[in-house]
């Protein structure tokens, strides 16, 4: 039963396919919501924190309070994650959703209108990398109808339930038979993909051949992604490479012999290609390299994280 979803809906535990929302309730009619997303190793809740902090920050921009404490949702997650095992016999590592909206009440767009917020937890194995896209990375494409949604509109920084831009941009890649978007800014700046950040890999000019990694900055207008986070802020420095934010256009991919996914569902997963523009796969690139850094320190935040184990 790998394909079954369990699902708890305001404490109500349920399978996923069953309706469990008010047809009146504001992420159903509006995307008036935000969510996020976790992941487990050997059953542990992976960056806890750091996901819980950035939904907090995600619900005060919409402007709604969280009804519950971060222990009262572990303890609902963990109840979820429990009746999944039982459901299905799965012990793989499992993927958490966690959606919070505004609430049910009558229709119209006033925040006002809203009866108090609502959860819905849902819990599943999570699929990882295929065994297909490790080898020969995946394929992206360049969106070209549409932009990612400008900072001073609907911030992508929010991680919210409106993801009809991201949609569409995907939409538009896939038609094009790629796995992936690339999605620019109003100001040809690259942003990210639909669900994941993006990184980049060149070496400089001359004798020393030193490796630096990029990534697009915050101000480009992406999601502050909790992988992209700890690479900059710990996991890269810490397996030896430069890593920074810098402005990059679709025009600067031929500098680049390498590019990365990066996502809570994946960590770190190589990009074969951008629109017949190949780069570096294999287990000696520095991606790799990266995803094996992660993957150690995963290793030791699950050993001192015991109390996050479902």
């Amino acid at each position: 039963m790998q394909d079954y979803i369990q699902a708890n809906t305001n404490g109500h535990l349920h399978d996923a396919r069953e309706a469990s929302i008010s047809p009146l309730d504001r992420g159903f009619l509006y995307g008036d919501a935000v969510y996020e997303v976790w992941r487990t190793y050997d059953s542990v809740v992976f960056a806890w924190a750091e996901h819980w902090a950035r939904l907090e920050q995600s619900a005060a921009a919409l402007g709604f309070i969280l009804r519950c404490s971060p222990e009262q949702m572990f303890g609902e997650i963990r109840r979820t994650a429990a009746a999944y095992r039982v459901a299905t016999s799965d012990t793989s590592d499992l993927y958490i959703r966690l959606q919070i909206t505004r609430g049910a009440g009558t229709i119209g767009l006033d925040p006002g209108l809203a009866d108090g917020a609502s959860f819905v937890i849902l819990v599943r194995a999570n699929k990882g990398i295929p065994d297909d896209k490790l080898r020969a990375g995946y394929t992206l494409s360049l969106a070209t109808t549409l932009r990612r949604n400008s900072s001073e509109t609907l911030n992508p920084a929010w991680k919210t339930g409106n993801y009809l831009n991201n949609i569409l941009c995907l939409g538009e890649a896939r038609r094009r038979g790629a796995d992936e978007v690339v999605m620019t800014n109003l100001a040809g700046e690259v942003a990210e993909s639909s669900v994941c950040n993006l990184g980049f890999v060149r070496r400089s000019a001359g004798e020393s051949g030193a490796v630096e990694i990029v990534t697009p900055p915050l101000r480009s207008g992406i999601l502050a992604g909790i992988t992209r986070e700890l690479m900059l802020a710990k996991i890269a420095p810490e397996a030896g490479f430069a890593m920074r934010e810098a402005v990059i256009r679709p025009e600067d991919f031929s500098d680049f012999e390498e590019c990365f996914l990066m996502a809570t569902t994946r960590d770190i997963a190589p990009v074969g290609q951008i629109d017949g523009r190949h780069f570096r796969v294999g287990e000696r690139t520095v991606t790799m390299r990266l995803k094996a850094a992660f993957s150690d320190y995963v290793a030791r935040y699950v050993a001192v994280h015991p109390e996050q184990r479902l």
